[in-house]
């Protein structure tokens, strides 16, 4: 759809990595003329491909003295970009692999001059393991990611233990891993995994769930949801301060997420991110 250089690639890692089992599945429709425009405007100067063959600077991306969130996964970006207008001292690095969304986001960063958002399409498991350094993110978020409710499935599921081996040797001591979901089953596993994983601890005293913070806006998704009766969960987990995970510090990979195939290669309140 766009010529390289101007626009998201379709399959930005391409034959670099290995096919592993991957926890979302590219969704195919149709990009307005008016998401288009906006990709093709502003991709060169806020987008990039998650191609696995770089390491980001994140303070060239984003300044030397802000605080980077990834978030993984926002849909058509309306949630994200109230956030950034809300805390604009924050960057947010968002992740998707909806051309729509992507358009839809970065018009809306352009529109209400949202320049703490940067958009990245593609794989967020290779951005993690391959293109960012350990203990640079200051917050990690995951809204409503695919349940994936069908047993034989469960596997495709984002949020397991190899996952969050990997997300805490990026993400700074203190930071806060921050879930939501509609799906009762994948909320009680993600909180049985994260209560379980060394490298996190939950910011709820009794051990559950999280009342909706306020700087996560209530979605368009999320009304209809509720609407419809389904309760929502959220879970606030911080990195510890010391990892205690095997495998975990420095830049090593957990174990089965190999790199590239040519290469071996007293606790505070939560923080609004």
């Amino acid at each position: 759809m766009f010529p390289e250089g101007t626009g998201p690639a379709p399959d930005p890692a391409g034959s670099h990595f290995e096919r592993r089992i991957r926890s979302f599945q590219p969704r195919r429709s149709r990009v307005t003329s008016g998401q288009a425009d906006a990709l093709k405007r502003l991709w060169p100067t806020w987008g990039l491909d998650i191609d696995g063959q770089r390491t980001l600077d994140l303070a060239d991306l984003f300044g030397s003295d802000c605080p980077v969130v990834l978030e993984i996964g926002f849909g058509m970006g309306e949630a994200t970009a109230q956030m950034a207008a809300a805390d604009p001292g924050t960057g947010i690095l968002a992740v998707d692999v909806h051309t729509p969304g992507q358009g839809n986001l970065l018009n809306l960063a352009d529109r209400n001059g949202l320049s703490n958002i940067r958009v990245a399409n593609g794989d967020a498991i290779i951005l993690l393991r391959e293109m960012l350094p350990p203990a640079c993110l200051d917050g990690l978020r995951v809204y409503f990611p695919d349940p994936w409710p069908k047993k034989r499935h469960h596997k495709r599921r984002l949020i397991q233990p190899e996952f969050l081996t990997l997300a805490a040797t990026r993400l700074k001591p203190g930071a806060l891993i921050h879930c939501a979901t509609d799906w009762e089953p994948y909320a009680e596993q993600m909180l049985e995994v994260l209560t379980a994983h060394p490298d996190f601890e939950n910011t709820q005293e009794d051990g559950g769930y999280a009342p909706r913070p306020a700087f996560r806006p209530l979605t368009r998704f999320e009304g209809q949801g509720l609407d419809k009766g389904h309760v929502v969960h959220d879970l606030l987990f911080r990195r510890t301060e010391t990892t205690k995970s095997a495998g975990s510090g420095g830049t090593d990979r957990p174990e089965g997420q190999a790199g590239p195939a040519k290469s071996a290669g007293p606790n505070p309140p939560p923080r609004a991110l």
